[in-house]
């Protein structure tokens, strides 16, 4: 290739395709992740064109709540399928933005408000999709948690939040499932945008976590095609032929070494190269009954006062109630919305599990009343942030006039971020939170309704009791084009845990038609910081269900402040009714470490650490205390460093108190003995200050001599 082919295959062809240059074929892009969003005739990347019918199978705000890989993998799979039917190489998602905000409008294409949860479900994603001969774009890299301002804001954020929080999931997906693609955000991180960030895209996705692949902007992300191809960004969508052109003139100014173009569009061809799936048809059918079977795997049953649910045989007149039941919500609005194959009505398909029951839309003859809200599809999308958490007031009026007149109601709910559930939860007796289920939602809530199916799905994100109780509500969503992640790692329940605030439902919280009790937890230490845990789980109802075993960890070890406890493991487990079983979980050294900004790496400190398995974050049900040796640092000491930090180096401590212990006289030292706490008076003043003509004086000699001991290795 000469220089202008080499920077013509660089940006695409048009909105969806990349452009065939020599021997390199185009390669199709389109929109995903829980559908295949093809378009054919006007393109566009907010939803508003026309796409080819597809499975739309649940969003991830759904899959997020099933807290089962098999779930995500099984989704994508069948994704594969349709996507090499309609002739796609390369389906961007997963989205694996944190939850930092339940006022975020994108916040159904999120799993969840947790990196671990996040990072495990879009792995398995990842890996099936792939499996299927298909490639991934993990999305949106990095801090992309708001619609408000994302084509310019900058996300301030220290290191340590952002390693602990809104890297580990790209991390995970990098490591473990090697995506074709990484998708740049719009936005700015700490002031450089994403697209042209050398130290996100090069030092940590490369050289640190080995990616390998394409790294593709977002859609129009682009503000300076030749930083950003320093930077590591090799594929700009859509096509731009003027910064085709830019990358040639660069070049020959000797702007850019033309090394660097050619690095980008090897990575190009091989990924045109390597995602060229055979040909595929699906099956329509099969596919919405997959659908179906995975919704019903993502509600989460939030209350059932009275066991209401599942719809007993003595319910005979059932109420059916609000616009949802027969024009339901089941995905949300712009780049990532599908053309479904066909759409299940839940009034239809809970008439036919009723069988000769009657399905009426008055609840005062109803032994049973449903009531399906949530907000409207234009109050959650792509493009712009939610005003706020209530439920339309209507909807209100409906859920209290329902549960006056009817014996019981239940309250069905169709969302994309968590509602508020404040002026009407008490009012009624169970509430089943549907999220966005895709096509197949209104079947599945049958399903769950009349016991076909159980519901499993635990909460992937904090239900809070008000907007203000949440840890970003003064931040979010920045002013000036700046938004400051003044919250840092207490994020959704860390936050919570942490401050002790109460919330309506707690991140991992569900129900199901069956109990589960946990047992025998055992905890030993394995060697370098790593630990394996086994603990024993049993149906002690009497059905069959499904239980999320949460493993936590708790620690105060460290410099840094820890939230009270943080997820660590989980598994999905099916029990017949009596029946039990003993899962493991291998912790490595991460499962106990913090990021250490000054080392700048991640760090075991020397302590305690709890190993809890909780019913959710806020209820512990067993719990084992280990102590790991964790890593001693003797950082470098100097006259700027603190006297606390001086006195507590385990090498020079100990030598600088007999010098200063020297310098004293009996009374003196009498008199340090009695006051514990100077010490602590002067701990943070710097070396040089402790060591002024006003403080203590020792020899230059000696403070040199304790300053060399200090860079020796330990």
């Amino acid at each position: 290739m000469n220089l202008q082919d080499k920077a013509s295959l660089l940006s695409g062809r048009d909105f969806w395709s990349t452009k065939p240059v020599g021997d390199v074929p185009a390669a199709v892009l389109s929109d995903g992740p829980h559908g295949v969003r093809r378009q054919t005739g006007e393109a566009d990347h907010v939803g508003i064109h026309e796409s080819l019918p597809a499975t739309c199978f649940p969003p991830a705000v759904a899959v997020g709540s099933s807290w089962d890989p098999a779930v995500a993998g099984r989704l994508a799979a069948a994704v594969a399928v349709e996507a090499r039917a309609l002739d796609v190489q390369i389906n961007l998602g997963p989205g694996v933005n944190i939850k930092r905000s339940p006022l975020c409008g994108r916040n159904f294409e999120y799993y969840s408000e947790d990196p671990l949860l996040t990072g495990v479900l879009a792995a398995a994603h990842v890996e099936a999709l792939q499996a299927g001969g298909v490639g991934a774009s993990v999305k949106h890299f990095a801090a992309n948690n708001q619609e408000t301002g994302r084509m310019r804001v900058s996300a301030e954020i220290d290191e340590r939040t952002l390693r602990e929080i809104y890297l580990p999931a790209f991390e995970r997906v990098v490591k473990h499932a090697r995506p074709a693609t990484v998708m740049a955000a719009y936005n700015k991180v700490n002031g450089v945008y994403a697209s042209q960030h050398p130290w996100l895209l090069t030092r940590v996705l490369r050289e640190e976590w080995g990616f390998d692949g394409v790294v593709v902007s977002d859609w129009g992300a682009v503000n300076d095609r030749v930083a950003a191809l320093k930077a590591g960004l090799d594929l700009e969508m859509p096509g731009n032929p003027a910064n085709d052109a830019m990358i040639v003139q660069a070049v020959r100014d000797g702007e850019l070494d033309e090394a660097v173009v050619d690095r980008s569009v090897a990575r190009v061809r091989a990924m045109v190269r390597a995602w060229r799936p055979e040909p595929a048809a699906f099956d329509a059918d099969a596919h919405h009954a997959l659908a179906r079977e995975l919704a019903a795997e993502c509600a989460v049953l939030l209350k059932n006062d009275g066991d209401t649910l599942p719809i007993r045989a003595d319910v005979q007149t059932i109420a059916v109630l609000g616009p949802f039941a027969t024009e339901p919500r089941f995905q949300g609005g712009g780049s990532s919305h599908v053309t479904p194959t066909r759409v299940d009505s839940p009034l239809e398909e809970i008439r036919r599990l009723a069988g000769d029951r009657v399905v009426t839309a008055d609840p005062d003859d109803a032994d049973l009343a449903i009531v399906f809200a949530g907000p409207a599809d234009l109050d959650e999308s792509e493009g712009y942030d939610r005003a706020g958490l209530d439920l339309p007031a209507e909807q209100v009026e409906l859920i209290r006039a329902t549960a006056a007149a009817a014996r019981r109601t239940v309250v069905v709910l169709s969302n994309g971020g968590v509602v508020s559930l404040e002026g009407w939860h008490d009012e009624v007796d169970a509430i089943l939170e549907g999220w966005l289920l895709g096509q197949a939602g209104g079947g599945a809530i049958a399903d769950l309704l009349f016991g076909v199916a159980a519901p499993s799905g635990r909460l992937a994100e904090t239900i809070p009791m008000r907007l203000q109780d949440t840890a970003s509500y003064l931040n979010f969503p920045g002013e000036q084009d700046v938004v400051r992640y003044g919250e840092g790692v207490m994020v959704g329940y860390r936050y919570h845990e942490t401050a002790g605030r109460p919330v309506r439902y707690p991140f991992g919280h569900g129900l199901t038609y069956t109990t589960f009790a946990v047992s025998d937890l055992t905890v030993r230490v394995t060697g370098d910081d790593s630990a394996r845990v086994s603990v024993t789980v049993a149906n002690t109802g009497r059905r069959y269900g499904k239980h999320v075993v949460q493993l936590y960890v708790a620690t105060q070890a460290g410099p840094v402040r820890r939230p009270a406890r943080e997820l660590r493991a989980f598994t999905k487990v099916g029990l017949e009714p009596g029946r039990s079983t003993t899962v493991t979980f291998d912790l490595d050294a991460r499962a106990f470490a913090y990021w250490d900004v000054k080392e700048g790496r991640w760090l075991v400190a020397p302590g305690d650490y709890t190993v809890q398995i909780g019913e959710n974050a806020s209820a512990v049900v067993a719990e084992e205390t280990i102590e790991l040796a964790g890593e001693v640092i003797a950082r470098e000491l100097t006259l700027d460093s603190s006297v606390g930090e001086w006195f507590a180096h385990p090498q020079v401590g100990p030598v600088l108190m007999r010098h200063v212990a020297a310098t004293m006289t009996e009374e003196q030292r009498a008199a340090a003995a009695e006051h514990q706490d100077l010490l602590r008076m002067i701990e943070s003043l710097p070396m040089h200050q402790f060591l002024s003509p006003m403080g203590v004086r020792l020899p230059d000699q000696a403070v040199r001599e304790m300053m060399e001991l200090s860079r020796r290795p330990q």
